[in-house]
Order: structure tokens, then sequence, then C-alpha cells
């Protein structure tokens, strides 16, 4: 890359523009457009997002003050706030949503080689869950949340190889989590692995007649029969293996065929798992450490409202809310791409981290994640985070 051209420039170079259009096209986003197109919303979002900005305010105002730059950064024009909120009001946030579809069908593909710790299996293996982001209920009346508040729901399926989200769905708080499971298009012999908060033998059966899998702990008032029993070695945690059929008439109606139980004792926390699995093949051990593995989707939640600009939303409108989080999706997939180009080190927060102070720098981006060029207040600063930092994709 051009060692003349700002870094910001340099990474907005990686977005595919023609399929960019193809998606405002789809949706005729830029009807009637006079100043403001989508391909510029979309980039003064990109630059927040990517730089950390708390609002539209801070974005319009960092780019005012540097006018003369925005041509070499690739932004076509600077805006003031109200123009830049009443696009994110009324340009379709499906735009948005489906380039940020685009873009996970380009980054999965380029992680699917990646590991999944503890687990040696050849088949997708995905995380099922939701993240709440609390609103004011006065200005955002749509987002009806628990209690008389307000909410935002995201929910997210995460492929466990590379940490990568392959579905966003943004609901109210009211929306309950389980209704998700008939909004995502199941993989034939893939894993979804969920929290009992999915306990759901309905939907649960239609993932079994869809010939997938699932990993899901069970409740603790779950009602059932043993059928078989496997011996287990009680010193690597296991307590049972067994087929079991439901006894609650509803539930055995539900899903009338046999279930798996494996229950878990993990010594480290001093708790018991119970998991139930329509898989009779893999090792009980296996099982439970694909379930183990559930917890990066947590992880992914908390860095994403740590290092993308989520908690505190650019618009109290459905559309603006929908919009500004697909494009913070946008960002991590577009850092999370860079990072495959360059073969870089280090991780996607470290690299979020590096761009975000370093979005005016005339450098070649691939010297710019050398330890040569990245001083040591900068390794200080990320060494700080780096215990919460577990979505490294080596």
């Amino acid at each position: 890359m051009n060692a003349g051209k700002y870094v910001f420039a340099q990474v907005l170079s990686l977005v595919n523009r023609y399929e960019f259009q193809k998606c405002v096209k789809r949706y005729n986003g830029d009807y009637r457009t006079k100043g403001l197109n989508c391909w510029n919303q979309f980039v003064q979002l990109f630059f927040g997002q990517l730089t950390a900005r708390k609002g539209l305010r801070d974005i319009c105002l960092c780019l005012n003050a540097h006018k003369n730059n925005l041509y070499h950064l690739g932004i076509k024009q600077s805006v003031n706030q109200s123009t830049l909120s009443r696009a994110n009001d009324n340009r379709d946030w499906r735009i948005f949503a489906d380039f940020g579809t685009y873009l996970i069908s380009l980054v999965q593909l380029l992680y699917a080689d990646c590991s999944i710790p503890d687990v040696e299996i050849d088949k997708d293996v995905f995380a099922l869950d939701s993240t709440t982001i609390s609103v004011s209920i006065i200005l955002m009346n749509w987002a009806k949340g628990k209690y008389s508040r307000g909410a935002v729901k995201m929910h997210t399926l995460l492929d466990m190889r590379g940490s990568i989200p392959i579905f966003i769905h943004i609901t109210d708080g009211k929306y309950h989590d389980v209704n998700s499971l008939d909004e995502i298009e199941v993989i034939r012999d893939a894993i979804y692995v969920m929290d009992k908060a999915y306990i759901d033998f309905k939907r649960l059966y239609v993932l079994n007649e869809s010939e997938a899998f699932f990993v899901i702990r069970a409740k603790s008032n779950l009602k059932f029969k043993a059928v078989t029993s496997t011996k287990v070695d009680k010193a690597t945690g296991l307590r049972c293996d067994q087929s079991i059929k439901l006894l609650v008439t509803k539930s055995n109606k539900q899903y009338p065929k046999k279930l798996r139980r494996i229950k878990y004792y993990d010594k480290e926390k001093n708790l018991m798992f119970v998991f139930l699995t329509n898989n009779f093949d893999i090792e009980a051990l296996v099982i439970t450490s694909i379930y183990k593995n559930r917890w990066q989707i947590e992880v992914f939640f908390r860095w994403i409202k740590q290092n993308l600009q989520i908690k505190a939303l650019w618009g109290h409108s459905e559309n603006a809310v929908k919009t500004h989080l697909w494009i913070a999706i946008c960002t991590y997939l577009i850092v999370a791409y860079l990072k495959h180009q360059i073969r870089s080190p280090y991780s996607v927060y470290e690299m979020m981290q590096i761009l975000g102070i370093s979005t005016f720098a005339k450098m070649p981006i691939n010297e710019l994640f050398t330890d040569q060029q990245i001083n040591q207040n900068v390794k200080e600063q990320l060494n700080l985070f780096s215990d919460n930092e577990l979505l490294t994709h080596q």
C-alpha cells in the first residue's frame, strides 16, 4: 500500500465498493440524494467506530476539524450532526445489514481453518446467545424491555472457529431469546451450542429433523426416564452419560425421540453441569469441552461493548439503532479481514486500538503492525487489557 496514503484511507480501500453499491441499489438508498449519499454515510459512521467517537456530534466535529484532509481520507464531504442523524433515521438499515452479511460470508471463510480449544472435530460449531443494551424508554418507546425499562437485544450466532458472528438479529428487549431459533438458517451436520434459556423441545426437534446437532444445558426441573447408561470415568469429572426419554406429556410430544444426558462436575468452579444433546457419537468429554467454548460468545459481547461504540447509541429511532449496530459489526469484520490479509500477529482488539490512534498517520499499514512501529506507551496500554482479550485469531 502507498506510504503516502493515510492509514484510514488504506483500511477503507479494503471495502468492496461494488458490493456496497449493490446493497444500496437493492433498496434504492440514494434516491433523490443531493448531498450525503449512503457510501459517505457509511464511511463517516465507520470512522466514528474506528476512532471511538462518542456520538454524531463528536464525529462531525472531528471531520470538520480536518476539512483539508477529508478527500485524502476517502471522505467526500463533512456534514453537520442533523444531516447525519436524518440519514440514519431515513436510510433503510437493510442496506448496511446486507453489506454486513456480505462481509460475514467473506470473513468466515478466511477463519474456517481456526481450531477450537480442546475440541478436535471436523464439524461447524456455533454458539447462540444475545446481549442487551439498556436504553431510555422515553426516547425509544419502540424498544420495550422488562419492568417498564427500555432495552435493545442483539441476538448473535457466533462461529467458534475464529469468533466470527455469522447471524445478527436486532430486536426490542421483550423478544424472547428462544424465538431467534426460528430466524437462523440451520446448517446440516453443524453443532449449535446454547444456554438453558433456549430450552424449547419443539424447536430443538426442528434442529434434530434438519440433521443438525445441539448441545444445551438442562434445566434443574427436567423430568426424564433413563433408557440406557454408559460407564464413565469419574476422575475426568464425568458423572453420567445416559440416553433418556422425556416424561412430561407435552415435552415428549414435542420431542418424541431419545436425548443424551451428560452430567459433569467442574472441579475448578465447584459446579455441576447437566447437558442435553442429540449427538450420540461424540465422546462425552468432547461434548463438555464444546459447551465450555460457548464462553467465546460472552467474550465477544464484552469485547464489542468495550471496543465498539454500541453502549451509547447514535440515534433513537429503530432504523437508526439498527444502522448503528450493523455498521459496528461491519467495523469488526473489516478489521478481522485486515488482520488476515496482512497476517498480523496482533489480535483484532489490539489492531482496533492501534488503528484508532493512527488514523491520520501516513505509512504502509502492514508496517504499522510490526513491533518496531509500536511505541512502549501503546504496548503498555494494550497490556492493561491483555486479560480481557480472548479473541486472538492465530
